[in-house]
């Protein structure tokens, strides 16, 4: 296999990531040499210290930053290293992503924020929006702007988004930070149910609940990998 191939079996393939950042005269190196696999129908939950690189990681999966070095493929198409207009075209039908910030448009109802994910990858899914947001618990809040949302809801209407394009690899950062524990569990078992259906879900995450639903755990240390167990 050379090194541009990867095995149908893997949703994402990252290889050998470096990142650094400058400020001035230093320099702090936020990836150095990470390589990780997430397969098809497998949870990884990325666990760290804070400082640790796992947001860095996680931007530069997505496609979102690029690294200074290594190579990322999505479902065996290489993401990194390419234009951006290249880059969003990928991320719009293979990657579903929720970030800590949020990935709602604040002036835009839930409904037609769904739609304008999907409006990025024309015909990428069939499934009707209506029955995405019930999936999602949300069937009673589609026309509901993203400030009348509860915390709860603003993160099950990020995931509705992140899912539109029904993606090949689901990445979140911290997808229940600030959620109760029977919204927490309600979240994790929509992401569970991600990897049910032969996608690939890696968590950036501290929690606990998050931990215990994965299928691999890889801890995250001064931008190495220092664990990766089942």
């Amino acid at each position: 296999m050379n090194a541009t191939t990867v095995s149908d079996a893997a949703a994402l393939d990252a290889r050998d990531l470096y990142r650094f950042f400058r400020a001035g005269e230093e320099e702090t190196l936020a990836l150095r040499g990470v390589s990780l696999r997430v397969r098809r129908g497998e949870t990884v939950a990325v666990v760290g210290p804070s400082g640790s690189g796992k947001s860095t990681l996680l931007a530069c999966l997505a496609g979102l930053d690029e690294p200074a070095g290594g190579s990322v493929h999505i479902g065996g198409e290489r993401i990194s290293h390419r234009p951006e207009s290249e880059r969003a075209r990928l991320r719009a039908h293979r990657i579903g992503v929720v970030t800590q910030s949020g990935n709602l448009i604040a002036h835009l109802t839930v409904v037609e924020n769904v739609r304008l994910a999907r409006g990025a990858a024309p015909g990428k899914s069939k499934q009707p929006v209506g029955e995405l947001l019930e999936q999602v618990g949300l069937g009673h809040r589609g026309h509901a702007l993203p400030r009348e949302l509860s915390g709860g809801e603003l993160a099950r209407a990020g995931l509705a988004v992140a899912l539109a394009n029904d993606p090949d690899v689901l990445l979140a950062d911290e997808p229940t930070g600030e959620l109760d524990g029977s919204t927490e569990q309600r979240v994790l078992d929509l992401l569970r149910s991600r990897a049910d259906a032969s996608r690939g879900v890696l968590l950036v995450t501290h929690s606990a609940e998050a931990v215990r639903i994965a299928d691999r755990v890889v801890a995250l240390h001064d931008g190495r990998i220092r664990d990766d167990q089942r």
